[in-house]
């Protein structure tokens, strides 16, 4: 099993974090047609969120873009490249964003993901989180990180 490194983000990954992220949702890309350009807009978000990469021998494998609020933050994106799916990768991205929520002092996460994707809701349900509502295609979904 790779041996993986979790760091934020700095400016010069927005390339391979981008390239990250396109793989990651390729595997969705031709059969949602409202997917929308995922890696649009990663280097803003670099620079205005709080975003971590993961690495192994320097390429980014990996990577998770949180959006913090007053009381909650929102899990903009989560990516894993399909090589690395299945060790834990995407895991332990989550456990980074919930600890770094935690010391925030944040009450909640919450996330948007698609209904086309249920893989991923079976995961982020494994992982504590609940579905708050549906719309469209849309599956909104919560995690309490303060009891």
């Amino acid at each position: 099993m790779p041996k993986w490194t979790i760091r934020r983000a700095k400016n010069t990954d927005a390339k391979g974090l981008a390239e990250c992220v396109d793989e990651a949702y390729s595997i969705y890309a031709q059969r949602i047609s409202d997917l929308p350009a995922v890696s649009e807009h990663v280097e803003e978000d670099i620079g205005n969120n709080m975003v971590w990469v993961a690495l192994v021998d320097g390429r980014i494998v990996g990577g998770v873009i949180l959006m913090p609020r007053s009381d909650h933050a929102v899990l903009a994106n989560v990516a894993v490249r399909p090589s690395m799916a299945g060790l834990g990768l995407g895991r332990s991205l989550m456990q980074v964003v919930e600890a770094e929520s935690r010391r925030l002092g944040l009450a909640r996460l919450q996330l948007t993901t698609h209904s086309e994707m249920p893989a991923n809701v079976v995961l982020y349900k494994r992982l504590g989180w609940i579905e708050t509502k549906r719309s469209g295609n849309k599956i909104h979904m919560e995690k309490a990180l303060i009891s």
